[in-house]
């Protein structure tokens, strides 16, 4: 006999999870995860390739059935895609697009697919499209683009319907300087207008700079949790005093016991 569905948050939050577990047969690659993130926030999710941050992404999206648990995107479950759909993007580290397409028409296609308004779709478009610099490639093929350029075409698909809650994988991956500037200011503009951002990159200066909460996933287990200088403070007895001393260390805490227990690991990035 399966299990009740567990009752949703009395009191929605942004993201939240309950007990949530992914295996992939014999091996697991999340374990039992509790997150609650607040509206108005950046989560910043990091943990070394192998941690299960892409499966947890997934599962919070509705792209991977969880094993067990439950998760909810403003109190609507998971498991109920037409009911969070219009509420979350998503940008995985490669982006879903056509290579036959040009940019403008991938936009355009992902626009129509969430029924937005054609003049309002062609406007946000060609906002979104200056402030990336990709205005004068827009009719290019993505075949042609470099991976920066087709980067920026995801993370504007995933922005383009104004979602509630962004899901960023990588978001600055193969961008040059100013673009990943502009990415940075564009997550910032983002949760000044209410929006929520969970962002998983392994660079831990933007996460410093940009989360209110950051959680470390090592093997499945949210190891850490808290604000990027409650982290930070509770190295400063141990001389570390940055998110990289913190991060470094509950990951080799982890292996020490993983080691000592001979347990095995989990390959997922």
């Amino acid at each position: 006999m399966m299990d009740a569905p567990r009752s949703p948050p009395e009191h929605p939050h942004a993201i939240e999870a309950r007990d949530l577990t992914k295996r992939f047969g014999d091996d697991t690659a999340v374990e039992g995860l509790d997150l609650t993130v607040e509206s108005g926030t950046v989560y910043g999710f990091l943990g070394p390739n192998g941690a299960g941050k892409t499966t947890t992404m997934r599962m919070l999206t509705s792209l991977t059935r969880p094993t067990d648990g439950e998760a909810w995107i403003e109190g609507n479950p998971v498991s109920d895609r037409d009911a969070i759909r219009s509420s979350i993007g998503y940008l995985p580290e490669e982006p879903p697009v056509f290579d036959e397409l040009t940019g403008r028409e991938q936009l355009e296609y992902f626009g129509r697919l969430r029924n937005l308004p054609r003049e309002e779709m062609t406007d946000r478009i060609d906002d979104w499209l200056d402030r990336f610099d990709l205005a004068g490639d827009a009719n290019k093929r993505i075949d042609d683009y470099s991976k920066g350029m087709r980067g920026k075409i995801g993370l504007i698909q995933a922005l383009l319907h104004r979602p509630d809650v962004v899901f960023l994988d990588e978001p600055t991956s193969g961008l040059d300087p100013r673009a990943a500037r502009t990415v940075l200011d564009v997550i910032a503009e983002l949760t000044e207008e209410g929006q929520t951002v969970f962002l998983s990159t392994h660079i831990l200066p933007v996460v410093e700079e940009l989360a209110d909460v950051v959680g470390v996933l090592y093997e499945g287990d949210l190891v850490t949790e808290g604000a990027p200088a409650e982290l930070t403070a509770r190295m400063a007895a141990e001389e570390g005093t940055t998110l990289e001393d913190v991060f470094l260390s509950v990951t080799a805490d982890r292996d020490d016991v993983r080691l000592a227990g001979d347990e095995s690991s989990v390959s997922d990035e």
